[in-house]
């Protein structure tokens, strides 16, 4: 199986208090581009989730975000500094002595005091944590490969069939080839008797220039390679695998045959063959952007 390297998956995990929703969308890229945006108290597990990507993803640009909320009312505590309200209270007592002021201070007015009481979060259980977050990224990294194969399949099977419709201009060039090599020698021929009337024609003559014009056109190379990069593409894609980059490759040589077929065309339908080809190579390779 191949996989396109568009893809989506999202999955939510909620136990007890606790709940974590991850969601991951990728596009095209030539390496593994991984952004992940979740909250900072999150950021401890980056390298773990990334680690854990490696095992699903071998490209694209992926974009995850994940979201954290605890509901438990027992992570957060209040904390009082008794140090702290000492020394307001001797300040206090201080500034009522050098000023001559009523000592009027109620436990109501300490405590609004910066400082005098504070939130502190609780310890985290990281390993329980870590359990839920990568169970969220698993299931989400499942569904995003789900969706990445069943886009590959549609890719696969579009891409076989404009390799089929490329074999069948290059069958069209390959019988079409030596047909045009023998029209040459006949349109020669009259021409040569044309000029002469009469005259017996000198075969050895017209032969080197057949011969010469016959070079000049011949694409038979070019043909038999074309023609194994397009069987070898169809083959890529049956077995499967990451094989992106490969058929990236193997596109551009196709291109460059049928470039150098194009040129040397001296003929209107290999012409006019030879340029849909060059029209489906440019779809195929597109399309194989998208592989992983």
């Amino acid at each position: 199986m191949i996989k396109s390297m568009t893809g989506y998956g999202r999955c939510e995990i909620a136990k007890g208090e606790r709940k974590i929703t991850v969601e991951m969308k990728s596009v095209n890229h030539r390496y593994l581009d991984v952004t992940i945006k979740m909250p900072k108290k999150l950021n401890f597990f980056e390298a773990a989730i990334r680690s854990e990507l490696k095992n699903y993803i071998e490209r694209g640009k992926v974009d995850i975000f994940i979201t954290y909320e605890d509901l438990t009312e027992s992570n957060v505590c209040v904390k009082y500094n008794k140090e702290l309200a000492a020394e307001y209270m001797r300040y206090l007592a201080q500034m009522a002595e050098d000023f001559s002021l009523d000592d009027d201070i109620r436990v109501s007015t300490l405590s609004r005091y910066p400082e005098v009481f504070s939130m502190e979060e609780q310890t985290i259980d990281e390993e329980a944590l870590w359990q839920l977050l990568d169970e969220a990224v698993k299931g989400a990294a499942e569904k995003f490969v789900e969706t990445r194969i069943k886009e590959g399949g549609n890719l696969r099977d579009d891409l076989v069939g404009k390799l089929d419709g490329m074999l069948a201009h290059v069958d069209f060039i390959t019988q079409r080839s030596p047909q045009i090599v023998a029209e040459y020698r006949q349109k020669l021929e009259e021409k040569v008797r044309e000029l002469v009337g009469d005259v017996k024609v000198d075969e050895s003559r017209l032969l080197t220039e057949v011969t010469i014009y016959a070079d000049k056109v011949c694409v038979d190379e070019e043909l038999v390679r074309l023609r194994s990069h397009i069987e070898t593409t169809k083959e890529n894609l049956i077995q499967g695998g990451s094989i992106g980059r490969k058929l990236d490759f193997i596109a551009q040589e196709m291109n460059r045959e049928a470039n150098t077929i194009l040129s040397k065309a001296n003929d209107l339908e290999i012409t006019n063959h030879a340029i849909e080809l060059k029209t489906e190579i440019e779809k195929v390779r597109e399309q194989i952007q998208n592989i992983e």
